[in-house]
């Protein structure tokens, strides 16, 4: 759905099946990672695996062979500053999770693998990360802070967190370092 600043909706369109994150830029631009049944249904907005869009509706981004291996399936997604992280993770010999950082004004598209496999929730501040696991319907939460040391995600904290409502899967949104998730009516901020 397209809408002008006052909420009222323009036009829609289509940015694929089975999305289990979707941001959006500053300069309104949409990302979208997609789950297995976008990836493998049969769905042409999302065989990629990722993709980027513009706020019309046109497709703007791609990964077209920059990526480490090819998406199965889609967890989360952040943005920092113009920049966009996309997390995803593949199998088969290159199996693993990534971390995708796109900066949309340059092309630029780098990977590295996660520090934690397959993360719901992630935000990161330059050289720092924090990630969370939740398992469903459940007051507590898994809360990873990491820090990029040369070439590679590293854990420097690891600890549960007790939230004061039920998790709800895909509610984390990664904005400039701050992880927003949803516990029950509740929104939490985290600091990368």
């Amino acid at each position: 759905m397209v809408c002008t600043p006052e909420g009222e909706q323009e036009g829609t369109f289509c940015v694929g099946d089975d999305i289990p994150a979707l941001v959006t830029d500053p300069s309104g631009s949409i990302w979208t990672v997609y789950g297995g049944e976008g990836i493998y249904g049969g769905h042409p907005e999302s065989a990629a695996g990722l993709a980027g869009w513009s706020t019309g509706g046109q497709a703007i981004w791609a990964p077209e062979g920059r990526l480490p291996a090819t998406p199965l399936e889609g967890c989360t997604a952040a943005t920092e500053d113009d920049r966009v992280w996309l997390v995803w993770y593949s199998g088969g010999s290159r199996a693993g999770t990534f971390l995708t950082r796109i900066t949309p004004s340059t092309g630029e598209v780098t990977s590295w693998r996660s520090p934690v496999r397959d993360p719901d929730g992630f935000a990161v501040r330059g050289r720092r990360a924090v990630l969370t696991r939740r398992v469903h319907n459940r007051r507590s939460t898994e809360v990873v802070r990491a820090e990029l040391v040369g070439d590679t995600w590293t854990v420097t904290e690891r600890r549960k967190m007790r939230v004061p409502g039920r998790v709800v899967m895909q509610c984390g949104q990664g904005r400039d370092g701050s992880l927003w998730l949803r516990a029950g009516d509740t929104w939490l901020r985290i600091e990368a």
